[in-house]
């Protein structure tokens, strides 16, 4: 969809949200190819999430996320990035840092997003549960009837995209404040990626989906829960339809600019000059 030129050889952002992952860090961050820049994102961490990050890879920019919620997480790391492109890694080893190069080649061969897919073939994962598979297949059927779309993995939030489409997506400013009810914003949770996947759907990019296979976490216990978070994923397939459908709406009733004819120029005749 893009028309702007894109580097061959990108600028590679990865962005990685944690919140009490040091343990994690240490085996996961060794681990990344040489990329251009990585942001972590310290959702308030109580334990040596940053001190670990900063010992490990110095060069590490540290983000604090301004309000809580794995979305608002990545939209602070999102608005740091001064890469090409953009990798959403999460910090608990789900996540194979060798699959990076597989999602850049996707890009640079065309897509303006590269979809992390645990069903698609070469595909995988060690920690979907029965109940979490059923799940998703059952929101992988709704959303690809509302969208009139073909994925095979809607909630897997291990995804790179062209840093140029982020503004066409329009998430959540970090500046925003928290509810003084300690409620959680639309959009800042783990209903985030489906947010994502929706939105770069109805802006038109092209999306290539990319097989990727999901490790165990290493150590502590997921803020996932199956049962909320699903509730929130399909709510916001809901949202994101009718949000499409209104904006179509109002493309169509926005007024055309009235197209200016010049005035005739008078050709004066010689002779009766």
């Amino acid at each position: 969809m893009s028309t702007t030129v894109r580097p061959r050889d990108p600028r590679v952002s990865v962005v990685i949200p944690a919140r009490n992952e040091a343990r994690n860090l240490e085996i996961i961050l060794p681990m990344l190819p040489p990329v251009y820049e990585v942001i972590l994102v310290d959702g308030n961490s109580v334990d040596d999430t940053i001190a670990t990050a900063q010992r490990i890879m110095p060069s590490i920019k540290v983000v604090q996320q301004t309000r809580k919620g794995k979305g608002n997480a990545l939209a602070c790391g999102f608005e740091a990035v001064t890469g090409d492109v953009v990798v959403m890694f999460d910090a608990d080893c789900s996540a194979d840092a060798a699959e990076i190069p597989r999602f850049v080649d996707a890009l640079v061969a065309g897509a303006d997003v590269a979809k992390g897919s645990r069903y698609a073939p070469g595909g995988g994962s060690d920690d979907i549960t029965i109940i979490r598979g059923l799940g998703n297949k059952g929101l992988n059927m709704v959303s690809n009837l509302l969208l009139r779309a073909k994925y095979t993995d809607l909630c897997y939030g291990y995804n790179a995209f062209w840093a140029d489409t982020l503004p066409t997506v329009g998430l959540l400013s970090s500046t925003l404040p928290q509810p003084s009810d300690g409620s959680m914003r639309w959009g800042d949770g783990f209903e985030i990626e489906t947010i994502l996947t929706c939105r770069w759907s109805a802006a038109g990019f092209a999306i290539t989906e990319v097989p990727s296979h999901e490790k165990l976490r290493v150590h502590g216990a997921s803020n996932l829960n199956a049962v909320s978070d699903g509730i929130r994923v399909l709510t916001s397939i809901m949202h994101e339809r009718r949000r499409a459908r209104e904006a179509a709406a109002r493309a169509r009733l926005a007024p055309v600019p009235a197209r200016i004819v010049p005035e005739p120029v008078a050709v004066l005749d010689e002779e009766a000059a």
